[in-house]
C-alpha cells in the first residue's frame, strides 16, 4: 500500500485573514454592517516609533526630585477673561452622558477634580453629577444641539465646538435605543428606547466666516468669559488649526483616528482620518506660520496611553492632551476581574468593544441602572487620580532626563524616530542619522 502523498501546509491569507472571513460571512448573513466603540485597531505610525535623546555629555540633566519640573498649562488665554489653568497637561476627553453611565461621568469628574485638571460633557447635555464633582468642565457644543441650554453654557468653564471625532471625522454620533432611558430621552427630547442618530454637521453655519459669527455669539452667551475650544477629526489639520484661527478660536484640539468613539461603523473607524502622530506636525506649522503658536492652545487626542506618549506630544508642539479610552480602562473597563462577564457576552478582558449595545459588566457604557451601581464613582474616580498622576509623573520624569524644567520645553529636537515613516510624519531625525525624510536641506 502506497504511502499518501504530502500536503502542503495551510497558509492562512493576508489579504483574507480570520477576522476579514468572519466579518465576509457576518455581513452576508446580517445584511448590515458592524457598529462598534473605541478608536482603530490597525497598526499606525504611534509615539511608539519615537524615542527621547535623554542628556549626557552635550546636555545637562535636572536632579531627579530635588529640581523642579512644571507641569502647568494655561488653556484660553487668546480672548477669555478666564482662561482655565491646570496643574497638568493631561484632560479628560468629552464622553456623553447616553454613551456613559451617570456614576460614570461623575467618576470621571471626581477623578479630574483630585488630578488638577478638566473634564468634558459629550453630546446630550451636562449632568449634575458631572458638573457638581468637576471643578473645571468643558461643556461641548456638537451638531444635534442634544441638551443645550444657554444657562449650561454659562455654568461651564469652557465650551468647545465640535465639529469632527478622529474615529469619524465628517461622521455624526450614534446611540441606540436601548442606551437611551426616559432619563437621557428627556436630557436630549427624544422618544425612550429609539435610536438616536446624530448630525454630520452644525445646522446653523457652513464655514470658517458663519463659524466666527458663531463664536461671537457664545462670547456674548457666556459674557466672554468662557474660552473657546473648536474640535476637529484629524484629516487636514493644516488647514482646519488655520480656519479654527482664523474663526477666533482660543483652543484647538485634534483628534485623531486612534480616538475613540461610543459607536460608530468599524469601516468608518479603520479607514476615515489619520493617525494622531501625523496630525500634529501639520497643526503647529500652522499655528507658527500665523504666529500664533502658543497664542492659540493646541491640545491633541487620540490613543495617548502614558506619560511618554504625552512628552512626545508635547515635544512636538502640543499644548496639552487628552484621554478618552485610557480614561475608561482606568476606571474600569475591561477589567480582568469580569472575565467571565465578558465572555457571557461572547468577548474577553481586553477586546469588549460592544459599547453601543449596553451590556457592559463594568458598569461604565450602560444605562442599565442594575450594571450601572456595579461602579463605585468614589472607587473608580480615585483610581482615575492616580492614573493621571502616573502620567504626569513619566512626563516630568522624561522631561528631566533632557535638562527640561517644564514639559512644555521638551522640543523636536529631543526626539528621533525608529523608521522613515515616523522620521518624515513627526519631521524629526531617523535614529543614528541627521536624516529627516523629505525635508530640503
Amino acid at each position: 500500500m502506497s504511502a499518501a502523498p504530502p500536503r502542503t501546509t495551510p497558509r492562512v491569507s493576508a489579504t483574507f485573514d480570520p477576522y476579514t472571513i468572519s466579518e465576509i460571512q457576518r455581513a452576508a448573513a446580517t445584511g448590515i454592517y458592524d457598529i462598534r466603540g473605541g478608536g482603530s485597531k490597525r497598526r499606525l505610525p504611534h509615539f511608539d516609533d519615537l524615542l527621547f535623546l535623554g542628556a549626557s555629555m552635550s546636555r545637562y540633566p535636572l536632579e531627579g526630585y530635588r529640581e523642579k519640573c512644571g507641569t502647568g498649562v494655561v488653556l484660553g488665554s487668546r480672548f477669555a477673561k478666564k482662561p482655565i489653568e491646570l496643574k497638568i497637561p493631561v484632560t479628560i476627553a468629552g464622553m456623553s452622558f447616553g454613551s456613559l453611565s451617570g456614576a460614570a461621568k461623575e467618576a470621571l469628574g471626581r477623578g479630574a477634580t483630585l488630578a488638577g485638571t478638566s473634564t468634558t460633557t459629550g453630546d446630550g447635555g451636562m449632568t449634575e453629577e458631572e458638573r457638581g464633582h468637576s471643578k473645571t468642565l468643558i461643556y461641548q457644543y456638537l451638531p444635534s444641539r442634544y441638551g443645550m441650554n444657554p444657562d449650561d453654557l454659562r455654568r461651564a468653564d469652557a465650551i468647545e465646538i465640535v465639529i469632527g471625532q478622529g474615529a469619524k471625522p465628517g461622521g455624526g454620533g450614534m446611540l441606540l435605543g436601548q442606551k437611551i432611558s426616559e432619563r437621557v430621552g428627556h436630557m436630549r427630547t427624544l422618544p425612550a428606547g429609539i435610536d438616536q442618530r446624530s448630525a454630520s454637521r452644525h445646522p446653523d453655519w457652513t464655514g470658517p466666516d458663519d463659524l466666527e459669527i458663531k463664536i461671537e455669539e457664545l462670547r456674548e452667551i457666556t459674557d466672554w468669559e468662557k474660552p473657546i475650544y473648536v474640535k476637529v477629526g484629524a484629516s487636514r489639520p493644516y488647514y482646519d488649526t488655520a480656519l479654527a484661527v482664523k474663526s477666533g478660536a482660543d483652543v484647538i484640539v485634534i483628534d485623531g483616528m486612534q480616538g475613540g468613539t461610543a459607536a460608530t461603523q468599524e469601516v468608518f473607524i479603520e479607514n476615515v482620518g489619520i493617525p494622531t502622530l501625523a496630525a500634529i506636525r501639520p497643526a503647529v506649522q500652522a499655528l507658527q506660520d500665523l504666529g500664533m503658536h502658543r497664542k492659540v492652545q493646541l491640545i491633541i487626542s487620540g490613543g495617548i496611553r502614558n506619560g511618554a506618549d504625552i512628552a512626545k506630544a508635547l515635544a512636538l508642539g502640543a499644548d496639552a492632551v487628552a484621554i478618552g479610552t485610557a480614561a475608561l480602562i482606568a476606571l474600569g473597563d475591561n477589567s480582568p476581574a469580569l472575565e467571565k462577564d465578558y465572555e457571557a457576552l461572547g468577548t474577553h478582558a481586553g477586546a469588549y468593544d460592544d459599547w453601543h449595545e449596553g451590556r457592559d459588566p463594568a458598569g461604565i457604557t450602560t444605562q442599565d441602572p442594575e450594571l450601572a451601581r456595579r461602579l463605585d464613582p468614589i472607587l473608580a474616580g480615585r483610581r482615575l487620580a492616580n492614573y493621571l498622576s502616573v502620567l504626569t509623573l513619566e512626563a516630568q520624569t522624561i522631561a528631566r532626563a533632557c535638562g527640561k524644567s517644564h514639559v512644555h520645553n521638551l522640543e523636536p529636537e529631543d526626539l528621533v524616530a525608529l523608521t522613515v515613516e515616523a522620521a518624515a510624519i513627526a519631521r524629526v531625525p531617523l535614529v543614528g542619522t541627521d536624516w529627516i525624510p523629505g525635508q530640503r536641506y
